[in-house]
């Protein structure tokens, strides 16, 4: 398994990065109501950098609702370094075995502000194939109501013939559109 979130990570953020790098205006309105694009994308490369933290056993606290300000003039390379860190860091022996949950949920968590991102500067939200049911599988059911909090907004309800993607935006509090 661990080679395979290693790939879906790696997916993900490949993805991700191509909707980063289409993003001229930072501070357009996000998904995230509360933040600009700006904030949105040091918020998710504080994410990567507790991820990065974590897996190297560094004491880190996951990022608070106020993100740091770490983004660069250069987002794109930003996101680019963030990744080749996550990649390499969880790619040693025995650490994701050793993480638990931890790269399968920055992966996730990876995807779903990919999506944010590309709805922010207007791209196509559409996620490559097989990604939204991978991380809906990996973190659907997997926090309490208590950890929801400040992590998601309530998961929006759906009907039985949405789509994975749809599924996956919906439980991390998202109008799946």
């Amino acid at each position: 398994m661990g080679t395979d979130l290693l790939n879906l990570y790696r997916q993900a953020s490949d993805w991700t990065i191509g909707n980063v790098a289409s993003a001229t205006n930072l501070n357009a309105s996000t998904p995230c109501e509360e933040w600009k694009l700006r904030d949105l994308l040091n918020h998710m490369l504080a994410t990567q950098h507790y991820f990065i933290s974590a897996a190297r056993g560094e004491d880190a606290s996951p990022p608070g609702p106020t993100p740091p300000n770490i983004l660069s003039d250069s987002p794109k390379a930003d996101f680019e370094g963030a990744r080749e860190e996550v990649l390499s860091v969880y790619g040693k022996d025995g650490v994701i075995e050793k993480t638990g949950p931890a790269l399968g949920i920055a992966f996730a968590d990876m995807l779903i502000h990919g999506s944010d991102v590309a709805r922010a500067t207007g791209s196509d939200d559409t996620m490559p194939e097989g990604l939204a049911q991978a991380a809906y599988d990996v973190i659907h059911g997997r926090f309490t109501d208590d950890q929801r909090k400040g992590v998601f907004k309530p998961e929006v309800p759906l009907g039985a013939d949405a789509t994975a993607q749809q599924r996956l935006l919906a439980y991390a509090g998202r109008d799946p559109g």
